[in-house]
């Protein structure tokens, strides 16, 4: 049986609690796009393109939590449901320790991957050092709204998100454009409202988890076990590695951007923030898809768990389309506002095509991604993403001629790759699960 309202009741907290978290890099892009200075623009992208790429790796601290933690509800484990809260914060902390100590070596190295030339690449360091350090707070972050997510707390992570916005808009706006700090007015704005998002979760996690709920779980040996702990790591591990291969497709359209020159950088990340802002709309329906697929393989219910996916599924694409037609009616209006240089808003205009078709491209896969992971088959899920990978790699060197429209069209291709090998993998592991 479908449960339509509980798709909508999960799906359109998590689409505008996804917006909001949108929001901050486009008000970042806005801003300093009011400068007029192609180059400032092109370095705020590439700083935020990087630090993105870093911690979008580590998506899997939210995306495997909301799994493992739905699957807990499911099964009504209270015990499995405060340790996957337990375990993925620990494992937050140790990773952001790690990088805050190589960053003298990230830093310059991932400025290199992306060939930041030398008008863009002093200030993207400047931007990417500032912001560098609140990589352990943003990382547990995630494993906390990884966790609201599993109990169905939307709303409540919506209005952190919301709140956060308008802090870091107010900042954006009074560093940069009244205080004249450029590019280190907005890294700082960013590490001040990500602290404060850190404090609002912690705040917000105790009515589902009160500290000595959660010192008594952790005392307990059964949540170090080494099988369930080798369980976490086997879906850690196939999440990070599909999700450095996503970060690594979208590096390269920042990179390739880079190489055609300042204006079609600053140009490509104007696109790139209106792709970012359609795509977590339409995750609103992965969320949910984690949800539902973890709680229905925690409860054994096959039947809900197909029909479930099915009308996700076609209130997904019907969504993709209606924002592919507002872009289609004002996606140039849209780009043109980003920027006050003449070139960088001709040539988002000229680009801004690819807004139209995007959304209706990628969002089977948005969703077969929240159903993979709900129901962790996330080795299958680690495959599909690589074989449509090497095709992206492939199509960026054939499309070359096209310029620009050929990044575009590669990204997009690689995009309904994705959701074919998805699509044709879902019978046979559902049989295999609800088997089991």
């Amino acid at each position: 049986m479908t449960d339509t309202r509980a798709i909508w009741s999960i799906a359109i907290p998590a689409m505008a609690t996804n917006v909001a978290t949108a929001l901050i890099g486009i008000a970042d892009i806005w801003v300093i796009g009011q400068l007029g200075d192609a180059a400032a623009q092109g370095a705020v992208e590439l700083g935020a393109r990087l630090l993105m790429g870093l911690f979008v790796v580590f998506n899997f601290l939210k995306t495997a939590t909301t799994g493992l933690t739905a699957q807990a509800v499911g099964q009504r484990n209270e015990t499995e449901r405060l340790a996957a809260l337990i375990r993925a914060s620990a494992i937050a902390l140790i990773i952001g320790s790690l990088m805050l100590a190589a960053k003298p070596w990230i830093v310059p190295l991932g400025l290199d991957f992306l060939e930041a030339g030398p008008l863009v690449r002093s200030d993207a360091a400047l931007y990417v050092d500032i912001r560098f350090w609140v990589m352990p707070l943003w990382l547990v972050s995630l494993a906390m709204i990884g966790w609201l997510i599993g109990l169905r707390r939307l709303r409540t992570v919506l209005v952190v998100e919301v709140v956060i916005n308008l802090v870091h808009v107010g900042l954006d706006v009074l560093l940069v454009l009244v205080f004249d700090y450029g590019v280190t007015g907005v890294a700082i704005a960013t590490v001040i409202s990500e602290s404060l998002k850190f404090a609002l979760l912690l705040a917000v996690l105790f009515p589902s988890a009160r500290p000595s709920a959660l010192i008594a779980a952790a005392r307990q040996t059964e949540l170090w076990e080494s099988t369930k702990l080798l369980s976490l790591f086997r879906v850690n591990r196939d999440l990070f590695l599909r999700t450095l291969i996503l970060t690594i497709a979208m590096l390269l359209v920042t990179r390739q951007g880079a190489q055609q020159g300042a204006v079609i950088l600053a140009a490509n990340a104007i696109i790139f923030q209106m792709f970012m802002l359609s795509a977590l709309l339409l995750d609103g329906f992965e969320n949910a898809a984690q949800v539902l697929a973890g709680e229905y393989v925690g409860g054994r219910d096959r039947r809900a768990f197909d029909a479930t996916n099915r009308a996700m599924i076609v209130r997904g694409v019907a969504t993709a389309i209606i924002l592919s037609a507002i872009f289609a009616v004002f996606g140039g209006i849209i780009v043109s506002s980003f920027s006050t240089d003449p070139q960088v808003v001709a040539a988002a205009r000229e680009y801004s095509i690819w807004l139209i078709a995007i959304p209706i491209a990628g969002v089977v896969s948005f969703i077969f991604d929240g159903i993979f992971v709900g129901a962790t088959w996330t080795r299958a899920m680690l495959g599909t993403m690589a074989i449509a990978f090497a095709l992206y790699v492939a199509l960026l060197w054939l499309t070359t001629p096209l310029g620009n429209h050929g990044l575009w069209l590669s990204f997009t291709i690689f995009l309904v790759v994705r959701a074919l090998g998805q699509g044709l993998m879902v019978p046979r592991l559902a049989k295999r699960t609800f088997a089991t």
